[in-house]
């Protein structure tokens, strides 16, 4: 049974019923359709912490999908399941073949430079500063790219930023 017919809530269901509706009126191929009902089906899946069943309506949505923005946006949801499971390399390509369809993901930027933060505190704690410091670095990279995109949130990042000196400008917004 495909997971939206197993919604048993009415937020659900009604997201669900507006979707489907959606869907039938929109002026589009039946594999575009297809591919959102993946997708949805991924969304809810995942929503319920159901990572398995996630990962395979959203590869079945890739295989589908042709629009660029549309890819990019399952590729990052792959990405967040990867990160969730520990798997950051693979959710690193993930967050990065996001961004090459769509440059302005700010959250997928944002999710790497986390990544990359992890990765710092874990070598700081192991005693190699080197690693650590390049690790940093990488994150702040990201951060900065990702605040010029949306200035008014990563308002943590923007604090580690300017406390660490790792920021070239005062304000971003």
């Amino acid at each position: 049974m495909p997971r939206t017919q197993r919604n048993d809530n009415f937020i659900d269901k009604t997201f669900t019923v507006a979707a489907d509706m959606l869907l039938k009126m929109l002026p589009t191929s039946r594999e575009a359709k297809e591919a959102f009902a993946y997708y949805r089906d991924g969304m809810s899946a995942q929503a319920d912490g159901e990572y398995a069943e996630a990962l395979e309506n959203y590869y079945e949505a890739l295989k589908l999908e042709q629009d660029p923005n549309d890819r990019s946006y399952i590729l990052y949801n792959i990405g967040l399941i990867h990160t969730s499971n520990g798997e950051h390399d693979q959710a690193l390509d993930y967050y990065h073949q996001a961004i090459e369809l769509n440059p302005r993901l700010p959250q997928a930027l944002n999710n790497i430079a986390v990544i990359f933060h992890y990765r710092g505190d874990r070598a700081k704690e192991a005693g190699d500063p080197d690693a650590a410091e390049q690790a940093y670095r990488e994150a702040a990279e990201y951060w900065k790219r990702a605040i010029r995109l949306a200035p008014n949130n990563y308002i943590e990042a923007q604090n580690w930023l300017k406390t660490t000196g790792r920021s070239d400008i005062d304000v971003y917004f």
